[in-house]
């Protein structure tokens, strides 16, 4: 008796790609677009609420926070249900929370708001780049890398820039509003044009436990580096009860994952020698990303006065610099097949873009500040992408969504404790420079209300106080990039140590059709040999 093979999967082709692709992309596009919208509108938000420095720190890293503990909960979902829906329910708690927070009367509401639209954006992270990974080889990704990178430059760029637009405008409540039409033609889009393979059934067990003691653990960590120094002491009784606290919690939840049967992070992945260094460099990058940048727009609109228009076009230099590395960088890897040499460039130019970023001040020319800018970006551009890249190749396609979540999920992380850090070490280092600056200038530090922790609106505070504003913030920012020159470096050996596995040639839906034919086929050979008859 003969039996037939089941037929071999069949490539997609470049208009399918595209046509699947154009969903993700709008999504990711999104989770962008309703994120970055905000950011050049931030300083003027805070002021308008009576808001501080802190606030101003947790309004971005309430939406880290949430990223980065839901990141690895929505890897884990799209290794066990359908992926097409997950990211068509994340589009939705992305920009309904985003919405209501457009009403938000206080920064609590504001805060609280953002949290949510981080659980929404932490399954977009995750789900966007696995669904590329399914329809996509990892040899020919570079290809598609401009469309990629078109779509982070256009969300990166033109959310400040319709942000301050609207800002200026009809005023920022409605930045909140501008993702939901986007958000209704990414969910029909994917919809229709994204076709995948159902996923084989089996029981679907939910790790609780591991996430909420994981959840509890880095929340523990990331409220400590946000008050400590303000609310109390780096050497204090509170910081010993966070630091034990995160630490238990994260010690219970090693030893749930290890037990489990479905575990959120599955710590057999840190076996994989290029997962774990590209876990390293995504901290790195993360912190050096997400922890400084997310001050420029301080930095632009309190040390340079500007408003939060011009506050947006003047980050376009870093913008461009992502967008045209991480092009060309792509499109040399699809055809060489090669990538560590171009990591390697990228945290080299990293490096140096944080140390050059680090020596502006107030009165910087916007030209020298401007190219460091292009430089940050172009480093950027080169390495974070291939991080997840380098990654992917290496893993089982069963474990696609966990190990690629547990990538983002560092350098979400790496992102979250940099901004509170950072925006802890900021607001000290304000508060000092102020008070010096004050003095030598003869001021009393009642010109600014008394607080010197609030972030000031320049255009109503009078000469000579101003100048000392100014200079406190240009001073102060630039020194965030200082501290974040190391993790630069740190970014840069773990990409040193990267063993170089030729990409492969094939996407994750043709993986898993082959094996699951290569599975069928088994079992109807197995079947055979049970069903013919034994002398």
């Amino acid at each position: 008796m003969t039996t037939t093979a089941p037929p071999a999967p069949t490539k997609m082709t470049h208009r399918q790609v595209l046509e699947a692709l154009s969903g993700i992309l709008l999504g990711m596009f999104v989770s962008i677009l309703a994120t970055s919208v905000v950011s050049s509108s931030l300083p003027r938000i805070i002021a308008d609420l009576d808001g501080t420095q802190s606030a101003f720190t947790w309004v971005v890293t309430a939406t880290l926070l949430t990223t980065t503990i839901s990141t690895p909960v929505w890897g884990k979902l799209a290794d066990l249900v359908d992926r097409k829906l997950l990211i068509q329910v994340a589009l939705v708690i992305s920009v309904v929370s985003s919405a209501v927070a457009g009403f938000s009367e206080s920064t609590g509401m504001l805060i609280t708001m953002r949290a949510f639209q981080g659980l929404g954006a932490g399954g977009l992270t995750a789900l966007g780049t696995v669904l590329i990974a399914d329809i996509i080889s990892p040899r020919e990704r570079g290809r598609y890398m401009g469309l990629m990178g078109a779509v982070m430059g256009v969300g990166m760029v033109g959310g400040p820039l319709l942000g301050g637009v609207i800002t200026d405008g009809p005023g920022w409540r409605w930045n909140f509003f501008v993702g939901l039409p986007f958000a209704v033609a990414a969910i029909v889009v994917l919809q229709r044009t994204l076709k995948l393979p159902p996923l084989p059934h089996r029981k679907v067990q939910i790790d609780y436990a591991g996430a909420l003691l994981l959840s509890g653990g880095i929340s523990a960590l990331l409220l400590w580096v946000t008050f400590a120094g303000n609310e109390f002491d780096w050497m204090s009784w509170q910081t010993a009860a966070f630091l034990v606290g995160s630490v238990a919690l994260l010690a219970l939840a090693v030893r749930v994952e290890s037990r489990a049967a479905e575990p959120i992070l599955p710590l057999h992945l840190f076996r994989n020698r290029t997962l774990v260094l590209a876990v390293i460099a995504s901290v790195a990058v993360g912190v050096a990303l997400f922890g400084t940048s997310v001050f420029l727009s301080q930095y632009m609109q309190v040390a340079r006065d500007k408003t939060p228009t011009q506050s947006g076009l003047l980050t376009v230099p870093m913008i461009l610099g992502l967008l045209v590395s991480s092009t060309v960088s792509g499109r040399i890897i699809s055809r060489t097949g090669r990538y560590k040499r171009y990591m390697i460039a990228g945290a080299t130019v990293l490096t140096a873009g944080l140390a050059l970023m680090g020596t502006i001040r107030y009165d910087t020319s916007f030209v020298l500040v401007s190219l460091y800018m292009a430089i940050l970006g172009a480093g950027v551009g080169m390495l974070m992408q291939n991080l997840v890249l380098a990654t992917q190749n290496t893993l089982d396609v069963r474990e696609m969504g966990s190990g690629t979540a547990t990538v983002a999920f560092f350098r979400t992380l790496g992102g979250a404790v940099g901004v509170s850090a950072l925006g802890a070490v900021l607001g000290a280092r304000i508060t000092t420079l102020l008070l010096r600056g004050l003095q030598d200038v003869g001021v009393d530090p009642a010109a600014l209300g008394g607080d010197t922790t609030a972030v000031p609106d320049v255009s109503t505070i009078p000469e000579p106080v101003r100048t000392v504003v100014e200079s406190a913030f240009g001073e102060g920012i630039a020194d965030l990039f200082l501290i974040a020159v190391p993790l630069g470096i740190v970014a840069l050996v773990a990409v040193l140590f990267l063993h170089e596995v030729p990409l492969g040639t094939r996407s994750g839906v043709e993986q898993r059709l082959a094996n699951d034919a290569l599975a069928q086929e088994g079992s109807t050979a197995e079947s055979t040999l049970d069903a013919t008859p034994r002398t």
